[in-house]
Order: C-alpha cells, then sequence, then structure tokens
C-alpha cells in the first residue's frame, strides 16, 4: 500500500521528442533520480509522473531537527512523518531541485516545459472525517475540526481556521451590541426634537443646492433624511464606538492566549522557522551556503518613493469619485425625470458607492502586481521576509484603495464646500457636494453599507461560482470517454492511479496566494468593523453573518474544489497579527474622529450647555435641544449671489412677496459671511473631544491588554515542568 503512495504528481504536454521542452524536461527527471526519487509515468491527453521521496530525505529530516514530528499522527499509515511534513519536504526539494542550464522547477512552468506540479489529495481518512464534519453547510454553527484540519492542510492553515472561528466567535457579541444600538436608534426615530424641528420648519426657506435650475426649497422637505440620521447619530452611537475600540483589544488578547494554546498542544510553540529552512536546504544540497542577512538604504528609499507613488495614484482615484458625484449631481438636478431631480443626492451618493466597488476590484488586481514588482527589488532573503513584505505593501495599498474615498466623505465632504456667494468649484465650473442641514453621517452609512454588501456577497459567490462551475463542467463528459479509452489501451489495464491524478489535475489550481487572499478579505472586513463603525452600527452583524458562510465555503473549496494546498509549518498566524493591532489603533483614531467631526453629536452638545433654553433662561420643562436647527443654520442675502448664478424663478407657492434670503448650514455671520464664536466654540470642543476621546480609549486598551495576559498559566506549567523533568532526568 505504502508503494502506491505517491508525493507529488508533474503534468506536462506531450512534445515532439528531441524539443526543446523534452530534453529540459528529461534533464529535471534526471536530476530527480540522482537523488534517487521513484518516478512513475502516465501517458494520456498529457504526461503525467508521479513523484516519490526515499525514506533516507525524512529520516535526515528528522535526525536534524529532532522534532515532534517523529510522531506519527495518524495511526493508518505506517510512515514514520505525517504526510503534512512529508509533502512539505518533497514540494521543497522540487522547487529547489537544480538542472544543469542552471533552472528550477519554477523557471520551467513559466517556459512551458511542465504545467502543473501539485500533491495528491487522499479521499480516506481525515479527508473523510473533514467532508463529513466540516466542509458541509449544516454544520455551519458547530465548532471546526482544527486538529483534523492540521494533520490534513498543515498548521498554517488550522491557524487561519482556528483564528477565524474565534473572530467569528466574538463577533456576535459585537454584532449583539451593534444591533441594539442601530434598534434604540430606530424607537427614538420619530420621537427625537431634532427631526421634530426639521419636520415642523415649512417656513424655512433653503439656499438652492445648484447654481442652474435648482429651487430653492423648505427644510421640512426632508423629514425623511432628517429622521434616518438621527436614527444613525445619536448618544449610543459615541457609546458603541468606545466599545468596538475595546472589543478590538480584547479580541486580539484572546486569540494571543488561544493560539499559545492551539501551539503548545502541536508542540510548536518554540519552532523556529529559520532553522526549519536550513535544514531543508541542507537535506537538498549538501554544499548549500546560507543565504546573508542585507539591508541597502538606497533600495528601501526607492521602495519607500514608490510606495508613496502608489498611494498618491490611489487617493487620486478617490478624487475622481469625488468629481464624478459632484458632476452626477449637478447633471441628475437638472434632469427632466422628476424622481431624479428631487433624490439626486441620495442617488449620487448610490451610484458613487457602486463606482467606487468596481475600482476596488479593479485596482485590487493593479496593487497586487505593484506590491510584488515592490518586494523583488527589495530581494528578501527567504519566502516568509517575501511574504511578510509583500503583507505590509499589499493591505497598505488595499486600505487605501478602500478607504480613501470614506475619508473623504467622513471629513471633508461639506467642510471646504465655501458659502454661498463663494463657493469652492471644481474647473471653476461645479460646486463641491454639500452636506444635509442634519448632518453629512447618513452619507458615510450608505456608502459603507453598500460597499460591504455588494463586497460580501459578489466576492463570495464569484469566489464559489468559478471553482464549482469549473469542477461541474470537468466532471461530465469524461466518464463514459475514460471508460473506451481503458479498453481500447490493452497493455494498460485501468491503471488506479489514473483516475486519481487525472481528477486531481483537473481541480482549480492553488498557489501562493491562495491562503493569502482569504486572510487578507477577512482584515479587509475586520477594518470595516471597527475603523468606521461608528457610522455604521450594522457592519459587525453583516461580517458575522458571511463569516458563518465564508468558512464552510472556504472548506468546501479547499478540501473538494481545489486541488490540495502545499501544508505549510507555522507557529501563529505571522505578520497578520501587527496588521490587526494597527488597524485596532487606527479604530481608535477613526471613531474618535467620526463622533467629533461627522456626527453632529459635538454641536448638540455645545448648544444644550452653552445656547439652549436650558443653560440661558434655566428652564427645565422644555427639551434642551429645542431651537439647535434654527441655530445651526446660518443667513445669506439673496442679492449677495454669484453672478452668474441663475437665482431660481420657480419659488415655492406659499410666498407672494419676493425671497429676501435663504438658510444654509453653517456659523456664519449674515453681515459679512465670516464665522461667528459659535463656529470658535465649537471647534474648539470638537478637537477636545478628539484628544480625550482617544486618550481614555487607548489607555483602555492598553489596560484590556494589560489585564488579559498574552500567554496562559496552562501553558507556562507545561513548559515548566518540561523543563523541571528534563533537568531531573540529566542528573
Amino acid at each position: 500500500q505504502d508503494e502506491e503512495k505517491w508525493d507529488f504528481v508533474l503534468v506536462s504536454n506531450i512534445h515532439e521528442v528531441g524539443s526543446r521542452e523534452e530534453i529540459k524536461r528529461k534533464k529535471f527527471l534526471d536530476e530527480l533520480s540522482k537523488k534517487d526519487f521513484a518516478i512513475k509515468k502516465i501517458e494520456d491527453k498529457q504526461l503525467y509522473y508521479g513523484v516519490r521521496a526515499p525514506k533516507e530525505i525524512f529520516q535526515k529530516y528528522q535526525w536534524l531537527l529532532r522534532n515532534p514530528d517523529s510522531r506519527p499522527q495518524n495511526p493508518d499509515n505506517h510512515q514514520d512523518v505525517p504526510v503534512t511534513t512529508r509533502i512539505r519536504i518533497v514540494n521543497f526539494i522540487l522547487q529547489n531541485t537544480m538542472t544543469p542550464d542552471l533552472e528550477k522547477l519554477p523557471d520551467l512552468i513559466k517556459k512551458k516545459v511542465f504545467k502543473a506540479a501539485f500533491p495528491l489529495h487522499e479521499k480516506e481518512g481525515v479527508w473523510v472525517n473533514l467532508d463529513k464534519n466540516w466542509a458541509r453547510w449544516r454544520d455551519i454553527f458547530h465548532s471546526q475540526p482544527i486538529e483534523d484540519i492540521r494533520c490534513y492542510f498543515g498548521e498554517k492553515v488550522a491557524l487561519y481556521f482556528a483564528w477565524l472561528g474565534w473572530y467569528t466567535c466574538l463577533l456576535a457579541i459585537a454584532a449583539l451590541a451593534g444591533l441594539v444600538v442601530f434598534v434604540a436608534g430606530i424607537t427614538v426615530f420619530s420621537s427625537g426634537q431634532v427631526s421634530k424641528e426639521i419636520c415642523e420648519a415649512s417656513t424655512t426657506i433653503m439656499c438652492p443646492l445648484c447654481d442652474q435650475k435648482c429651487p430653492f426649497w423648505l427644510l421640512s422637505d426632508t423629514c425623511t433624511y432628517a429622521k434616518i440620521t438621527h436614527m444613525i447619530d445619536n448618544e449610543g452611537t459615541v457609546l458603541f464606538a468606545m466599545f468596538m475600540a475595546i472589543w478590538a483589544t480584547v479580541f486580539l488578547e484572546l486569540w494571543k492566549r488561544k493560539r499559545a494554546t492551539v501551539v503548545t498542544n502541536w508542540d510548536l510553540y518554540r519552532w523556529d522557522e529559520e532553522e526549519e529552512e536550513l535544514a531543508l536546504e541542507l537535506i537538498n544540497n549538501l554544499q548549500h551556503e546560507p543565504q546573508k542577512y542585507q539591508h541597502s538604504y538606497l533600495r528601501s528609499t526607492i521602495v519607500l518613493l514608490m510606495v508613496l507613488v502608489t498611494i498618491a495614484v490611489l487617493i487620486g482615484i478617490a478624487h475622481a469619485l469625488v468629481i464624478y458625484r459632484v458632476v452626477a449631481m449637478a447633471l441628475f438636478t437638472q434632469s427632466k425625470v422628476e424622481f431624479l431631480r428631487e433624490q439626486a443626492n441620495t442617488i449620487a451618493v448610490m451610484t458613487g458607492a457602486v463606482l467606487h466597488y468596481i475600482t476596488i476590484v479593479i485596482m485590487t488586481k493593479v496593487n497586487k502586481q505593484v506590491a510584488l514588482f515592490l518586494c523583488d527589488l527589495e530581494k528578501p532573503r527567504t519566502f516568509s521576509h517575501h511574504e511578510n513584505n509583500f503583507t505590509v505593501k499589499f493591505f497598505t495599498f488595499q486600505f487605501f484603495t478602500h478607504f480613501s474615498s470614506l475619508i473623504y466623505i467622513a471629513f471633508f465632504l461639506g467642510r471646504i464646500n465655501g458659502h454661498p456667494g463663494n463657493y469652492v468649484r471644481i474647473a471653476g465650473k461645479w460646486r463641491l457636494e454639500e452636506c444635509h442641514p442634519s448632518g453629512c453621517i447618513t452619507d458615510l452609512f450608505i456608502q459603507m453599507g453598500i460597499i460591504m454588501l455588494l463586497k460580501q456577497t459578489i466576492s463570495n459567490v464569484v469566489e464559489y461560482l468559478t471553482p464549482w462551475i469549473s469542477h461541474k463542467v470537468h466532471k461530465k463528459p469524461q466518464c463514459p470517454k475514460k471508460r473506451s479509452m481503458v479498453v481500447g489501451e490493452e497493455e494498460e489495464v485501468e491503471d488506479p492511479c489514473k483516475n486519481q491524478w487525472l481528477s486531481n489535475y483537473q481541480l482549480r489550481e492553488v498557489n501562493v496566494f491562495s491562503l493569502f487572499d482569504e486572510f487578507l478579505e477577512m482584515v479587509i472586513q475586520y477594518s470595516f468593523t471597527t475603523i468606521f463603525v461608528a457610522a455604521f452600527p450594522l457592519a459587525p452583524l453583516l461580517a458575522f453573518l458571511n463569516n458563518l458562510f465564508e468558512i464552510r465555503l472556504d472548506a468546501i473549496k479547499m478540501l473538494q474544489l481545489s486541488r490540495r494546498m502545499v501544508p505549510r509549518k507555522a507557529n501563529d498566524i505571522g505578520i497578520w497579527l501587527q496588521v490587526l493591532e494597527a488597524i485596532g489603533t487606527l479604530a481608535v483614531i477613526g471613531n474618535g474622529l467620526v463622533i467629533a467631526i461627522t456626527s453632529d453629536f459635538i454641536p448638540m452638545q455645545v448648544y444644550k450647555y452653552m445656547y439652549s433654553p436650558c443653560a440661558t433662561e434655566n428652564s427645565t420643562s422644555v427639551d434642551c435641544s429645542t431651537g439647535y436647527i434654527n441655530h445651526s443654520l446660518s443667513v445669506f442675502r439673496i442679492q449677495d449671489f454669484e453672478p452668474h448664478t441663475k437665482v431660481p424663478k420657480m419659488l415655492p407657492d406659499f410666498v407672494t412677496d419676493k425671497i429676501k434670503e435663504c438658510r444654509y448650514r453653517d456659523y456664519r455671520n449674515a453681515n459679512d459671511y465670516s464665522y461667528t464664536a459659535q463656529f470658535w466654540h465649537i471647534f474648539a470642543a470638537r478637537l477636545a473631544f478628539l484628544i480625550l476621546f482617544e486618550h481614555v480609549a487607548l489607555c483602555i486598551k492598553l489596560i484590556a491588554a494589560w489585564y488579559v495576559p498574552d500567554v496562559p498559566q496552562s501553558v507556562k506549567n507545561t513548559f515548566l515542568n518540561r523543563k523541571h523533568s528534563n533537568l531531573r532526568g540529566e542528573l
């Protein structure tokens, strides 16, 4: 039985005898034969070469590392080395075997000498277990068999699923809190004093939203929009933002504990990746010299400059989206269709969000190539260094792609657009957008909602359907053909390997990025659930529902629709932990800024305690925010419009005499349009709140990090006992 197991399969086209490809292929296979590899050839529409490594290689590995891998993980296998370790070693040797022409397997695949190289799925033992208890939709609420995943896919994949499961568990708490805040917002939906004032303001005439063809409008027209805004923008949101900052810290601290427990059970807590790589290099080639550590300031400077240029381009794309929305708004407001005219702002925001999603999809592909190019420039020492460098760069680019547009809406929209009579314009023509009188936070809510929904639904559907459809297409037509072929070829009586190799080859190709892409998707999602969560309290709920499906989706994809991944050893999730910690800090800053700048929370508090009836007349019977809307709108005299603005002729029917003035959202004096004292009060309060919020939140984060130890005491005690018994044994 052992003899029939093949570690790897190489696939090649049938080349003409004597052709360049055929000679290169022969040279490569000869090198493997010199290393005592067993090779079996099967001919079909392509050539398939099964490769099995000699036992000596694994004995050398065990002797060099004398590690816990020497005990079998699965009693059915009579091998000394677990299958995952076996595949990993063989993969390393295949990737690093050099032909006399100084070419390795990756070079040969590029030159079309070989088409693919992959380990085989073994549909027995652990695979059956995983298929039954893991890669099934019915197990959506069950825990995952992490130990089995490790035995089949290796530690790196097992840690990804352990992390994803842990993240999803803790998301349930955040999702519940977000839902409570959102529902509380809906219950105070109509009862809020501010939205009441907006709905009753049927005599407040607002300035036109564009230069041509836009009428004056009544503040009460936007009653619904105001109610929606106050459903999101209330005191509960501030507490929720605080809660999420603490949640992000506690989640990471608890994950560190969980990871310590898991890798201690695997005996990998003190595992040294560098030693592992050196051992594999020496097993492959005794004459190998280690590559030295190097650092070049010139190279680092060039890479840094190129990263900055790329980020500038990504921010430029965000500007393009802003320009699109400004122009779209101008066109919609002049449209013949009444619905487009009335909902111009909302439609511009929504189409802008869809366009943003499309740029995300396109730029992801571009960013990946740029990050790879920059990594090659840096010439990293080992594969893991290469992976870390790539991760940081690619994530940075993805972060700007996803968030630069949101950052504009959150912090700049409606703050840099000037005032009536002196608007800031793009190309001297189009006015920048304004915020709604009840605040900008709804725009941010819509944008985040659309991007999260599109990203999670479309991306997941594409991610699952592509391999699923290709799997179904490959599966169907071949059964009858295969049978007839076997009858035709007497000399090859139903080789048991043939079907297995063919079916594995037809599965979706996997590469080093397969797991990376899954991680990236989750980390971007984690950014959405923490960074602007103050504007979108439903983000954790959406993420939680998505992840329940994501775990099973990834399981089905890895087990049934893709070729087997080359297992990789790891004792943590690598550089992603630092990325997650950075996002946690950004989340505190982001939410502090959203509450201080985007939300109307601060202006309302300033009004309540300084200008409201409660503050001036000490009357407690009135709601303290009475009169806030009137107080937050400035007056503009119609005669001061810019010369090329057509003052609208269509005046609302209730006004008979000519309108002399209109209102707009800002704190400016009526005579010279300079800022009022209130503006500076609110500005100071915003800054004070921001500094206070960030410091309090960061202190709570630090306390939480100290309170929850990274490594559980049980793990420390395990090592203590081990050292003690080792020393006693020595004596």
